[in-house]
């Protein structure tokens, strides 16, 4: 009987929060978008926030396909001007969750079942669990990179975090089916000691957790949290990211929060609520965090990400949602990403993209993100 309640209530809770997220979506679609068009130069920038108040990010670029990043070679390019062919590209499936390490960006795609890799600085693009047997993914979702460039996979199949070295080879595996109800992403800190990952959990399920692992050795250290919407509970968990001092910030979707822990799971504190102001919350997804300690939150339904100070002040927000596809539109968004130099990534599921900001007093070509052919490459190395 007394799981037979507890499946009503929880059943009853998802419905309510589904209503919620309607409604808050709806209400939000209304709201003033903070940014403007800038022309400098001849060039019309799109930068965030508008006037009177200062510029912080300007929209860089968007990435969609492999074309995107790797340079099309002379004789192709003369062929296809010539024949009016179209331009060759591998184009993104169904990306979820992205993350950056110096130039290269990596990013989970659940459609075709391997990690899309656009390595910038050098012009190219790989895949990494693609291949047969040990390492080969099946559905890729949550994403992290540690300090060496260590990559982390959340495969939801699997129920297993897969781990590749900087370069695509695969290393080992942590944890497994037993461990997890719906596992959904994973964070690694700086150091690669520990790894965070979220087991989302589901309607009749009492598994709303952070499970926690030794990133070496795959031995599980300790769970934080359990089902619930009092301090230190969750309710849909979705993603974790770690702040400038450690501290842990957990997107607690079902309860419309960001709940912030120490790295040992002591609870701190929380913010944000469901509502239709800014600060608040009515899907949010994918959290991450910059040098500063800032806190970048996206939200599905507002088609948008808002960023944070580290005690949940908000400072600005970014995005808006729209049903045409274009820089700064978004209709189902959902990893988010800051990379060494403060560019940020934000992942589009519906548009099948990748769009990027940088902050508004960096030049163009300076940081990670920039082409460097080979013979520029080894002039510096």
């Amino acid at each position: 009987m007394n799981s037979m309640r507890r499946a009503t209530f929880n059943a009853k809770s998802i419905l309510l929060w589904a209503c919620a997220v309607a409604v808050v979506a709806t209400l939000y679609a209304c709201a003033p978008v903070v940014q403007v068009a800038e022309r400098r130069g001849g060039e019309s920038r799109l930068i965030y926030p508008a006037p009177p108040d200062d510029p912080r990010f300007v929209y860089e670029r968007t990435i969609r396909g492999s074309a995107d990043v790797v340079p099309e070679e002379k004789e192709s390019a003369l062929k296809r001007a010539l024949t009016g062919g179209a331009l060759t590209t591998e184009a993104l499936g169904k990306p979820y969750a992205v993350a950056a390490y110096r130039g290269r960006i990596f990013v989970s795609d659940s459609t075709d079942h391997f990690i899309k890799v656009f390595d910038v600085p050098q012009g190219k693009y790989y895949k990494v669990g693609d291949q047969e047997g040990d390492g080969q993914l099946s559905k890729p979702l949550g994403l992290d990179i540690d300090a060496a460039g260590t990559l982390y996979v959340a495969d939801a199949t699997a129920k297993a975090v897969f781990v590749f070295d900087k370069d695509g080879k695969y290393l080992r595996k942590i944890a497994g089916p037993k461990f997890f109800d719906r596992l959904s992403s994973v964070t690694v800190d700086p150091e690669g000691a520990r790894v965070f990952v979220v087991d989302i959990g589901g309607v009749t399920s009492e598994l709303h957790r952070v499970r926690v692992f030794d990133a070496r050795s795959g031995a599980h250290l300790f769970d934080i949290g359990k089902r619930g919407n009092g301090p230190g509970e969750f309710n849909l968990p979705r993603d974790v990211a770690i702040g400038k001092n450690g501290q842990l910030y957990v997107v607690d979707g079902g309860n419309f929060r960001v709940q912030v822990f120490d790295r040992n799971g002591k609870y701190l504190q929380s913010f944000g609520t469901v509502g239709k102001q800014l600060g608040n919350f009515a899907r949010p997804k994918e959290v991450a965090t910059d040098r500063e300690g800032n806190v970048y939150v996206a939200d599905a339904a507002f088609g948008n990400f808002q960023i944070f100070s580290p005690d949940g002040e908000l400072l600005m927000f970014v995005g808006e949602r729209s049903e045409q596809e274009g820089p700064g539109k978004y209709m189902l968004p959902s990893g988010i990403a800051v990379d060494e130099d403060g560019r940020i990534y934000f992942v589009d599921q519906w548009f099948r993209k990748i769009d990027i900001f940088r902050p508004y007093a960096m030049k163009p070509d300076v940081g990670y993100l920039v082409y460097r052919p080979k013979a520029a490459i080894r002039a510096t190395n």
